[in-house]
Parts: structure tokens; C-alpha cells; sequence
């Protein structure tokens, strides 16, 4: 189930809607579809990555979009199936590391600039091959449809494509469904053929605004999900895999605050949910035909605290990724005497990825951390022992410390962070130091691998990653401490944590700065408002800054999709108030500011640029007001706002952003970037 849990435990902040049966007949055409996933960085044989999962996942949020990301490979039937140039092409299996290779489709037929695959997904007996592509400068995409034989054509393609799978009916048919997306909302399921029988229809509607609709086809492949699901509640139905015309058979209709996940194997359904006390996920299962809440047997709980981060299913075992008191675990569930070996990983690794696999024998992944890239690690089943990658061991691993700490909040929770230095660092200090912050819908701080965060670590940087309340860290109550009117705990968290990192000698407030991206910018914004003495400079990425004014507006395509994150201050009172406190826009005062650096992205529909344009104005208009006050001497902060033309929430990290913000960083501390930027060359150098 491959980054299916991730699919559906981050998905705590996509919509879906209702599954109706509209059968309406829909003409094939072309172009364009909007995904909430990953850009790609262009490595034609960029090992580290090659492997990456290629399930669907509603993971990032929609203000949370991850910024990078790479091109998919897919094996299937002895052929490996990937982007090379500007052509999807396969190769046999033992050869997908040589330039022999075939040609499917040249990517250029769709005239889209600079066009990569996002995903694949090949038909049962290899008759059809369907891709969806995208580009770096917009959401939308195109899934085709390529029909495999001796000169292979595209078939057909489809716009604004979200998730997409193949079945087989009893007729030996391929059926493609797949959900359209449209203004960022994903509400209609379509059925498809193709060849001498082709047809398109319409399979399903969701009427409620608020949920978002994906699909995902179990691992043993028996089963088509459509799960409907928003940030508190989901909802799944099954489609036979044997029977795909039949009508979908609902597991549990939707409950209000429940959440669940499913997976089959042997006729038993195995259900990932939050049912029940503690409100925590734990997994359940039941008889495939008695598919009702009310058969549910637990079968297996996740100590208090645990993130769930991943669950993979294999013949006779189940694969659980999890994260517990800020380490990483891996337990693997024997299915046939309910046996559970739990697995400690390595203390400097910070984030899983997952691999794509059809070995029943091993259950491959990778661990990373944001300055050492992904290793490989193999759990073999056989031998109940989990197997390393040998070779070179990074440099990285003598050279820095990884440090978990806790700071005490006002109310006396335990907010965890992760720290990174270099390990013969002498007076810490008198150290730079960057906060990394998020804590929203759930989800976790990234700590995937980023080159400029390594770089900045063997220059003498502190990094500290505060998982404050509001994130996913320590499972869905810290979420739910940390959304609606409980928002201002994770702003209490930052300040906590800031202030625990300077009290335990890890630099200070005139070498403190903080970096957010997307929703992360909502505490980074609040902190500089109310403690802007803490730091000496911040970086923005697609900030969301103006919460109050966008919340209010429902024409926005993600404002219903977000009021149980945020709340609805159009009809709630309480909630306009709350959020007036803690929104950086609200509460922007002449005062000393931190000097602070935003990227916006003209293109951008998840976060308003016209918000983040306003935020700014605001905020120097309140900087000059406070210089007058100040008199003369006064040395106002730099407020720089960098609108890169053509962008989108989605784009990836682009050599020049990353340059621009380390440049910005550097200036403002007095520090001699040189060899920051010499290094940053070798990194960067794709």
C-alpha cells in the first residue's frame, strides 16, 4: 500500500465528495490536469531517485505543496517503464540502466513547455500504457493513453487527470478509471476503454465541496478503491477488480471525525482508522463480504505519540512505518501468527521513502535526513533481518551531530525538535541558526534531503526543525491541538523552541533566522509580529499571510475545502476572532521587523498572490511608519518580495530561488559567502 496510508493520512486536508452513480457519456479529448504533487528535478540517471514510489498520494495539502521531486520508473512484466529525455520509453527489466531502450511516446506531441511524467500506470497484460505529464509552471496535466504493439500510438488522452488505474474485466477488457480534477477540486470518477469497444463515462460524482476523491488499486491488485475523504472524515468504496462494471460496494458510510484506509489480502479487508479510543490510528480488519464498522476486529495498536507514516502489504506480512518520539520504526506484522518484530532505524534518519516493489520475499525503502541523501535498506522476510546498502559511507555521518531536544511550551507540552551541526562546531554560540517550521493540517515538517541545508551545515550553520503542534509529529491529537482555536499553541511552540535553542547556547536572537513555506508561513508571519527580537531574518516561500480575508472568500477553490484547519469565520463568530488574533496580515504594527524575504509565484492558486502583495505593502508601510518614530540612525529591515513570473504553488526548487534566498541569508548576518556558494556549485550541478 505504498504511500497509500501517506496518500490518506496527509490527504487530512484534501476534499472529496460523495459517491453517486452519474453515468454520463464524456467524448475522449486532450490536455491538461491538475495534480497535487511533485515537480521533477531533470537527472537523466539520478540513482538516489530512481526508485521513488509512484502510487498516488494526496499528500501535501493544499496550502503544502512539496517543491521537488523526480521522474517515476515503473517495472511491470519484466519491462521497466520511465522517462528518458523527452520520451516515455520501457527497457527490459536487467537493462534499465542502458540506453536500450524503446521509444513509446515523445512527450513533444503535446506542445507543452518542458513536459515531464508525473506517473505511470501500466494495463494487466501490457496492452495499454497510461502516463500523466505535467509541466513546472502549472498544476494542470494530461494523462495518455499509449497502445502497445509494434508501433506504439497514443490512444487517447485526457485533461485535468488527478489518480488513475487499470483493471481487467470478464471480457479480458482494460478499464481505465480515473477522477477529474478541476479549480483544484477532485469530484468526479470516469470509467474507460479503449480499442474497438471504446467508451467514456462518467462512474461517479461527490456532491459535498468539502471532500476530495482519489483512487487507489490494493496492492494484491483485487481491489479498486475510491476513497472520499477530507481533513477529519473519509469514506471508501469497492470496485471488484474481477468485475469492474458491477456497482461499487461501500465499506462504512461516513462518520464525522472517523478516518480510514483500506487494504485486502486472502478476502480480508485490513483497515487503518482512528475509530474508537484513543482517537489514534490503529489497525483493524474484517471478512471482504462484511465489510460494515460493526465487524471490524482490532488487530493491531500503535503506541500513544506514533505518526503513522506508511503500510505496506505483502503476502504473509504487514509493513508499518511509524514515527515515535521523533525516531523512525519500522514493524512488520507476520500475517500468519500475528507476530510484530519492531524495528529501530538509524538516530540521524529523519524521513522514509518509499519503493515501489513487487517482491513478496523483501520490502525495500530508503531513510534520509535534510543533509544526507536517501540509503537503502531492505527488510527480507526469510531471514527476519533488515539489510543495509553497503559501500561508501557519506562523510557526512563523522562530520555533523543530530540532535533530538524538547522544549516546554506555556501549557507544558513537550514540543519536540531536531537539531543538526557540525560536530567540531567550537562556541554554538556565536553560530548562524535557521528554524524550519510548518505545523499545519497534520502533516509533517519536511526532512527530506535538500543540498543547500548540507551545505549550509558544512559552512558552520545550526539547522532546527520545530515540530510544533498543528503538525502530524506525534500522531492526529497533535493535530488537533494545534488547528481552529487551538491554533495559537503551535505559535507558542515556535517561541518555545526558539527560546529553548538560545538557552542552551545554540546560537543567538542577531544569528537566529526562520524559513516556511506555504502554510508554514502563518506562524513565521505571527512570531514576527508578536517576537520579532527572536530573529534577525526570515525567508517565505508561497506564504499563506492573509488567512482571515481568504477564509472568507468561498470562491476561492480551496477555502471549503480548508474551514475545519482554519474555521469559518463567515459564519462563526468565535472563529473570525480567533483568527484575527494570530494572522500575520491582521496583525502586522510599527515596530522593528526582522528583514524578511518572500518568493511568490504569479501562477500560484493555492495561496493567493494577492494576499502575499498586500501582506508586504502592509508590512513596509508599518516598517517607515516605526523609522519615523525611531529617528535618525535607524536601521530599517530589507523587505524583498520576488514574484517569479510563470510559477506555481508546485514549482520545483529552482538553482536560482535557492541562490536568492542563501544570498539574502548571508547579507543579513554579515556572514562571507564564498565558499558557501563554491560548495552549493558542486551540489547543484545536475
Amino acid at each position: 500500500m505504498q504511500q497509500k496510508t501517506k496518500l490518506f493520512l496527509q490527504a487530512l486536508k484534501y476534499s472529496i465528495p460523495h459517491l453517486g452513480k452519474c453515468m454520463q457519456k464524456q467524448h475522449l479529448n486532450h490536455y491538461n490536469f491538475a495534480d497535487h504533487y511533485y515537480n521533477r528535478i531533470k537527472l537523466k540517471k539520478y540513482h538516489l531517485t530512481k526508485c521513488l514510489q509512484n502510487k498516488p498520494k494526496i499528500s501535501e495539502l493544499a496550502r503544502n505543496i512539496p517543491s521537488r521531486s523526480f521522474s517515476c520508473k515503473v517495472k511491470h512484466g519484466g519491462f521497466v517503464y520511465y522517462q528518458e529525455g523527452c520520451c516515455l520509453v520501457r527497457s527490459k527489466d536487467e537493462e534499465a540502466d542502458n540506453d536500450n531502450y524503446e521509444v513509446l511516446f515523445n512527450l513533444e506531441e503535446l506542445k507543452l513547455d518542458q513536459p515531464f511524467i508525473d506517473c505511470i500506470r501500466v494495463a494487466p497484460d501490457e496492452k495499454y500504457v497510461a502516463a500523466k505529464i505535467r509541466t513546472e509552471d502549472s498544476e494542470a496535466s494530461t494523462c495518455v493513453i499509449i497502445k502497445l504493439s509494434d508501433q506504439p500510438v497514443m490512444e487517447a488522452s485526457f485533461p485535468n487527470v488527478s489518480s488513475f488505474e487499470w483493471v481487467k474485466d470478464e471480457e479480458d477488457e482494460d478499464v481505465l478509471f480515473y477522477t477529474f480534477q478541476r479549480n483544484l477540486r477532485c469530484h468526479d470518477v470516469y470509467r474507460a476503454t479503449f480499442g474497438d469497444n471504446k467508451r467514456n463515462e462518467r462512474f461517479y460524482t461527490e456532491k459535498d465541496p468539502s471532500y476530495f476523491v482519489f483512487l487507489y488499486l490494493t496492492k494484491d491488485s483485487r481491489f479498486l478503491t475510491i476513497n472520499i475523504m477530507n481533513k477529519t472524515t473519509s469514506e471508501v468504496w469497492l470496485i471488484d477488480g474481477l468485475s469492474p462494471w458491477d456497482p461499487p460496494v461501500l465499506i462504512q458510510k461516513r462518520i464525522h471525525g472517523v478516518l480510514y484506509y483500506v487494504e485486502h489480502r486472502d478476502d480480508e479487508l485490513y483497515i487503518l482508522t482512528n475509530v474508537g479510543e484513543p482517537t489514534e490510528f490503529k489497525l483493524m480488519r474484517t471478512a471482504a463480504d462484511t465489510p460494515a464498522i460493526m465487524n471490524w476486529d482490532l488487530f493491531f495498536t500503535m503506541k500513544r505519540n506514533t505518526k503513522v507514516i506508511d503500510l505496506d502489504m505483502f503476502k504473509d506480512h504487514c509493513v508499518l512505518f511509524l514515527k515515535h518520539s521523533n525516531l523512525l520504526y519500522v514493524n512488520v506484522i507476520g500475517l500468519a501468527d500475528d507476530s510484530v518484530r519492531s524495528l529501530k532505524l538509524p538516530p540521524w534518519a529523519c524521513g522514509f521513502i518509499m519503493d515501489t516493489n513487487s517482491d513478496p520475499k523483501n520490502c525495500p525503502f530508503q531513510l534520509c535526513s535534510p543533509i544526507r541523501p536517501p540509503k537503502y535498506y531492505t527488510y527480507k522476510f526469510a531471514e527476519g533481518k533488515l539489510f543495509e546498502e553497503t559501500g561508501h559511507e557519506d562523510p557526512i555521518t563523522k562530520t555533523s551531530r543530530v540532535l533530538r531536544l524538547e522544549a516546554k511550551s506555556k501549557d507544558g507540552k513537550l514540543v519536540p525538535m531536531t537539531v543538526f551541526h557540525k560536530t567540531d562546531s567550537e562556541d554554538l554560540q556565536k553560530k548562524p541558526l535557521l528554524i524550519h517550521v510548518y505545523g499545519a493540517y497534520g502533516m509533517d515538517l519536511k526532512m527530506n534531503f535538500r543540498p543547500e541545508r548540507r551545505v549550509l551545515v558544512d559552512d558552520g550553520w545550526i539547522l532546527a526543525y520545530c515540530h510544533v503542534r498543528g503538525g502530524g509529529e506525534l500522531g492526529l491529537q497533535w493535530h488537533a491541538d494545534g488547528r481552529l482555536t487551538k491554533k495559537l499553541n503551535g505559535l507558542a511552540d515556535l517561541e518555545a523552541c526558539i527560546k529553548t535553542l538560545h538557552g542552551q547556547g545554540f546560537s543567538q536572537p542577531s544569528l537566529t533566522t526562520l524559513t516556511a513555506f506555504s502554510a508554514g508561513g502563518v506562524l513565521a508571519g505571527a512570531l514576527c509580529n508578536c517576537n520579532p527580537e527572536l530573529l534577525r531574518a526570515v525567508t517565505l516561500e508561497a506564504p499563506f499571510l492573509d488567512v482571515l480575508n481568504t477564509m472568507m472568500d468561498t470562491t476561492l477553490p480551496l477555502t471549503l475545502e480548508e474551514l475545519e484547519e482554519w474555521g469559518n469565520p463567515s459564519s462563526d463568530e468565535k472563529h473570525k476572532n480567533y483568527i484575527k488574533r494570530y494572522c500575520p496580515y491582521q496583525n502586522i504594527k510599527p515596530q522593528h521587523y526582522p528583514s524578511v524575504h518572500i518568493t511568490a509565484y504569479e501562477n500560484d492558486e493555492r495561496v493567493p498572490l494577492k494576499g502575499i502583495v498586500s501582506y508586504t505593502e502592509k508590512l513596509k508601510e508599518a516598517i517607515s511608519e516605526h523609522a519615523k518614530d525611531t529617528g535618525e540612525g535607524y536601521q530599517a529591515p530589507n523587505i524583498i518580495l520576488d514574484i517569479q513570473p510563470g510559477g506555481n504553488h508546485v514549482i520545483e526548487d529552482s538553482h536560482k530561488k535557492i541562490t536568492a534566498q542563501i544570498k539574502f541569508l548571508y547579507e543579513e548576518l554579515g556572514l562571507d559567502s564564498t565558499s558557501v556558494f563554491e560548495d552549493l556549485k558542486k551540489y547543484l550541478k545536475f
